[in-house]
This record gives structure tokens, C-alpha cells and sequence, in this order.
């Protein structure tokens, strides 16, 4: 090569800024990617996560609110005695369908959210899929209707029938009162790893252990107690309110401050 002559001008340092630019436009027109276009992808996906966190918050507590109203002003029927499910039948059923079926796909997306936010880590998988799983139940709890139950006598006058969907109803039933309190214990086991989550490690034990003892409690009285004075309607409530209870205040939680270290 020849030696540049002393005449020959040097770009100045604008110009090699211009330059440089220009090359790092040209490259991002390539599609690579920048920094900027990475925090924006970060920033969405923080925001889609929040909202379906969210979702686990709003879902249970509009639930139960929806539970309590139609259990104290449906005709004939006593939420001290009678089954959640059997606010499923009659003409007004379809508010109680619609009250499993929303629950649950809300509970579906706080799942995902979940999954989103805990990454990798004790519970990071198995706790968001129990979770789905009882998103899943409620579903299709609203979808496949309950069949009258002997002893409850409501709707009153309705003849005891055995159907597919009410059976398909309970073995829905049984999914969700398992899955939530199994997904309580995996999750207990990552917040006794967090120093700053350490109380819900106690809270969750303790939470599973009574989602199960008070349906399992429902479950006897109602076998064994034919009768309109059973109490399954408080026992069941009490476990859905301890559980569903869990669940929305998890969320609001996590909404509130950095999810549990794995």
C-alpha cells in the first residue's frame, strides 16, 4: 500500500460519529437487535404479567362475593346446608355457571402469570400446573352441571337423578380440592427459601392442610347425614373461602413485591 500523502484530509470526529451511526442504523435495519428493542420486549412482558397476577386476585374474591349474594337471596335455598354446586340448577343456575366458569379461566391466567414471574426454581413449574389444574376444575365444573343431591332437597321437588355430566362434576370437584392444596404445599417449599416470604411458608402449609380437612369434613357429613340439617353447606364454604382466600391474597402479594426466589 502507498503511505497516505500529508495533504490528505482526515475525517473529522463528527463525521466518524455520522458514520458510526449511520452503521448502526444500517445494522438494526438488519434486525439485530438493540438494547432499546430488548427493555421494551422486558417492560411488555413485566406488563403482561402483571395483568394476568392480576386476574389470580380478581378472580376468587369476585367469586365468593358472587356466592355469597345468590346463596342469601335464592329462593328456597340454604347456604348453611345446600352444596355451592346445586346454585347451578334451576332458571337461575346459569349465574353460578358462569361464576365457575369465569373464576376459572381467570385462575387459568394467573397460572400462566405465575409461571411468568417465578421462572425457574422450587414450585416454578409443578406449582403453576396444580394451580391450572384447579383453574381447569372450575371450568369444567360449570360446564357439566351437578345433578340434585339426595337429602339436599333443592330445588325442591326435583326427582334424585345419575347422569354423565354429574358425574363428571364430581371427579372435576375432587380435582380442584386436591390440586389446590397439593400447589400449596410445592409452593410452602419455595417460600421458606425466601427470607422475605418465610411467613407464607407456614401460611401455605397450614392453608392446605384445612382446604383438605374441611372438604373431606363436607364429604362425610354428607354422606352420612341424609338430611336438610347437615351442615355441608358451611363446611364446604369454610374450605373454599381458606382456599379461593389463599389464592387471591398470593396474588395481590406478588403484585405488591418481587415473587419468591427459587
Amino acid at each position: 500500500m502507498k503511505p497516505r500523502s500529508s495533504d490528505t484530509p482526515i475525517p473529522s470526529e463528527d463525521h466518524q460519529n455520522k458514520s458510526s451511526n449511520q452503521f448502526s442504523s444500517a445494522s438494526n435495519a438488519e434486525g439485530q437487535e438493540t438494547f432499546g428493542s430488548g427493555k421494551d420486549a422486558f417492560l411488555k412482558q413485566s406488563v403482561t404479567a402483571h395483568i394476568l397476577i392480576a386476574c389470580g386476585a380478581v378472580g376468587p374474591l369476585l367469586f365468593l362475593t358472587v356466592l355469597l349474594i345468590e346463596g342469601a337471596t335464592r329462593p328456597d335455598y340454604s347456604a348453611w346446608h345446600h352444596f355451592d354446586s346445586l346454585l347451578t340448577l334451576g332458571e337461575q343456575g346459569w349465574m353460578q355457571i358462569t361464576n365457575f366458569i369465569v373464576c376459572g379461566v381467570l385462575v387459568l391466567c394467573f397460572a400462566i402469570g405465575l409461571r411468568l414471574v417465578l421462572r425457574s426454581g422450587k414450585g416454578a413449574t409443578w406449582g403453576s400446573i396444580l394451580l391450572g389444574l384447579f383453574g381447569l376444575g372450575l371450568v369444567a365444573v360449570g360446564f357439566f352441571v351437578t345433578d340434585p343431591v339426595a337429602g339436599q332437597g333443592y330445588p325442591p321437588g326435583v326427582a334424585i337423578t345419575h347422569t354423565l355430566h354429574g358425574r363428571m362434576h364430581d371427579l372435576f370437584t375432587l380435582l380442584m380440592f386436591i390440586s389446590l392444596p397439593v400447589a400449596c404445599f410445592v409452593l410452602a417449599r419455595r417460600f421458606a427459601g425466601d427470607p422475605a416470604w418465610r411467613g407464607w411458608a407456614l401460611y401455605s402449609v397450614v392453608t392446605g392442610i384445612l382446604v383438605f380437612v374441611f372438604f373431606e369434613a363436607t364429604s362425610i357429613v354428607a354422606t352420612n347425614l341424609h338430611t336438610n340439617d347437615a351442615t355441608v353447606g358451611l363446611l364446604q364454604r369454610i374450605s373454599m373461602f381458606i382456599g379461593w382466600g389463599w389464592i387471591s391474597l398470593f396474588a395481590l402479594q406478588l403484585l405488591c413485591k418481587k415473587g419468591p426466589r427459587g
